[in-house]
């Protein structure tokens, strides 16, 4: 069995041990509450972990070990960032065979904003190619399933491109499109009835600022977060713009979007080729610019797939066999 913080199994005579000097790593980050980290850790490498002050030890058969030795490094670097560290990550480093090159957002690709105590960090590689697009092509694409950052990562990106004063206003749309529902039959007014459309790039916002910052911003129209169909007719200048749920958006509506660019300003789409809510599957304006656009200069599509998803790793394995049931 596993054994957390406090003490465990005697190590058997064949077995090698490791210690890992984990000073300047907050030990609640690194063993997680009620040592569930260190307990998912033995269990997926098959060793045995003791956290004890500023030393990890790994106990176990010697390629084990050696497995899990790599795996701890890059564990201890993220809780000395910072990071947050759950069983998730354990299983990501462990299972996909992540490597230190992955688990080094203190140069590629770190996002550091103002007022948070934590670097935002791509992942995986495609999320460091994702984030490279969007600094270097003043219009992005990105295309992939849920849980791999999409929104979030263009989120980071917008927020730090107004921290740094390279844009003057944030703009976030999503088509308020009906799956399932009528807006019709939602309580309230137009506002109130859109609002949870847009309620995932709040949770974005909210997450990367402090709240009292978000209704300022909002308030002084700062940032403008707003269903699709409100572009229409303006010009954004000096502003980076998001698209989110594109896939919900008709090909008049990408259209109109994507020609409200104005002088200094970036563009992000963001969308889900699986999660089309149209009548018809073809009017997806996702699709359409998917097969209009490639080949333009300054405009670049970024493809996440299931290796990006950065959510719990269910979620991977749901992806894959939905992905598995529609080929099959």
């Amino acid at each position: 069995m596993p054994n957390g913080r406090n003490g465990g199994e005697r190590p058997a005579a064949e077995d090698v041990v490791q210690r890992f000097g984990t000073e300047g790593a907050d030990p609640l980050l690194l063993g997680g509450v009620n040592d569930v980290n260190l307990v998912e850790f033995g269990r997926v490498l098959g060793v045995r972990v003791n956290l004890r002050g500023d030393t990890l030890t790994i106990a176990g058969q010697p390629e084990q070990v050696d497995r899990a030795a790599t795996v701890a490094t890059g564990l201890i670097d993220l809780a000395r960032m910072g990071e947050t560290v759950t069983p998730e990550v354990v299983q990501r480093l462990a299972i996909d065979g992540a490597l230190p090159a992955e688990l080094a957002p203190s140069t590629e690709g770190r996002i550091v904003l103002p007022g948070l105590r934590r670097a935002i960090v791509p992942k995986t590689q495609g999320q460091r190619d994702y984030l490279a697009a969007i600094a270097q092509f003043d219009i992005v694409v990105g295309i992939g399933p849920a849980g791999t950052g999409k929104t979030y990562l263009a989120v980071a990106k917008a927020i730090e491109a107004l921290a740094r004063k390279r844009v003057r206003r944030i703009i976030l749309a999503r088509p308020a499109v009906e799956a399932g529902e009528s807006l019709g039959f939602l309580p309230g007014d137009l506002q109130a009835k859109v609002d949870p459309y847009l309620r995932p790039l709040y949770d974005a916002l909210e997450d990367m600022m402090p709240n009292d910052r978000v209704q300022k911003a909002i308030e002084t129209r700062t940032i403008e977060i707003a269903p699709l169909a409100y572009m229409r007719g303006r010009t954004l200048s000096d502003a980076f713009i998001i698209l989110d749920e594109a896939q919900n958006a008709t090909g008049a509506q990408m259209k109109m979007f994507l020609t409200r660019l104005g002088v200094n300003s970036k563009v992000v789409v963001t969308g889900d080729k699986t999660q089309i809510d149209l009548p018809k599957r073809e009017d997806s304006g996702l699709i359409q610019v998917e097969r209009i656009l490639p080949g333009i200069e300054g405009l670049a599509f970024c493809y996440l797939s299931e290796a990006d998803v950065v959510r719990h790793r269910l979620v991977r394995e749901i992806i894959r066999a939905y992905a598995e049931d529609q080929n099959g």
